[in-house]
C-alpha cells in the first residue's frame, strides 16, 4: 500500500499540512508527530463476519493503542457496527476498509491483501497451528485474520490462508474471546517487530498522507480552511 505521488505534489501536500497545522493546537499537533512515528501497515487486521458491536469496537480500541493502522472489514452475513462508548474514538484515527459489496466478500479480500504484499495467517486454536512466539515475522507482513465470534473463520478463508498461528491455552475451554484474541496476538507480535531489525514504520509519504487525515478530522470546516489555502496559493 505504498503511496506512489510526484515531488510537486508531495511538496503541496507538504504545505498544507503545514497551513492545516495552525489550526490545532501546537501540542496535538506534537502528539500527532509523535504517534504517527510509530504507526504500522507491517501487521494488518482482518475481520469477518463480526457482529457483536462491544467486540467490533475492542478491537478497533486495541488496534490504535498498539500502532496498527488499518482493518480489514469483510461484511458477508453480519454488518460490522461500532460501539462508541467501547470504541472511544478509535475508528477516527485507523483506516478501516470494508468489503461488502458481494454474497462472499472473504477472497476478495484475501486477493487484494495478497496483492499489497501480505501473508494471510489465520487465528486459530487447532493444533496445526503455531503459536504467536513462533510465527517468523521475518518472512514479511501480516495479515492475521480473525473469524465471527460464535464459529470463528469461515472455510473459504482457512482454506485460503498460507499459515496458522494460535494462543497457548491452558484451560478447559477451547478459545478466548474475539477481543481478547485480537489483544493477545496484536500486543505479542507488535512488540517483536519494535524490538526486531524490521522496518515496520509507515514511509514518510504514508506518513504525510495519514497526518492530512487526522488534520482533516480534527479541525472543524476543514473543507473550507483547505478551500482557502488553495484560494491563497493561486494568489501567490
Amino acid at each position: 500500500m505504498k503511496l506512489i505521488i510526484d515531488s510537486n505534489e508531495k511538496e503541496l501536500r507538504k504545505k498544507l499540512i503545514h497551513y492545516l497545522s495552525q489550526f490545532i493546537y501546537d501540542r496535538r499537533y506534537q502528539l500527532f508527530c509523535g504517534i504517527i512515528r510509530n504507526r504500522t501497515r507491517y501487521i494488518t487486521l482482518v475481520l469477518e463476519d463480526i457482529y457483536q458491536a462491544q467486540n467490533a469496537s475492542a478491537t478497533l480500541r486495541t488496534c490504535d493503542c498498539l500502532g496498527v493502522q488499518d482493518i480489514h472489514i469483510i461484511e458477508n452475513s453480519n454488518k460490522f457496527k461500532v460501539d462508541g462508548e467501547v470504541d472511544m474514538g478509535a475508528s477516527k484515527w485507523l483506516t478501516i476498509h470494508r468489503y461488502n459489496q458481494l454474497e462472499n466478500n472473504t477472497l476478495e479480500a484475501i486477493d487484494s491483501l495478497r496483492e499489497a504484499g501480505y501473508r494471510m495467517v489465520a487465528a486459530t486454536p487447532h493444533n496445526n497451528a503455531c503459536t504467536i512466539r513462533e510465527l517468523d515475522l521475518s518472512k514479511g507482513k501480516v495479515a492475521l485474520l480473525f473469524g465471527t465470534e460464535l464459529t470463528g473463520l469461515s472455510e473459504l478463508a482457512l482454506k485460503n490462508a498460507d499459515e496458522y498461528v494460535r494462543i497457548p491455552m491452558f484451560g478447559f475451554t477451547e478459545s478466548y474471546n474475539i477481543s481478547v484474541s485480537v489483544a493477545l496476538i496484536l500486543y505479542e507480535l507488535t512488540n517483536r517487530i519494535r524490538s526486531s531489525e524490521i522496518d515496520y514504520r509507515l514511509s514518510p509519504d504514508e506518513q504525510d498522507e495519514l497526518m492530512l487525515q487526522w488534520l482533516r478530522a480534527s479541525i472543524r470546516n476543514s473543507s473550507l480552511i483547505e478551500k482557502r489555502f488553495y484560494n491563497e496559493l493561486k494568489m501567490l
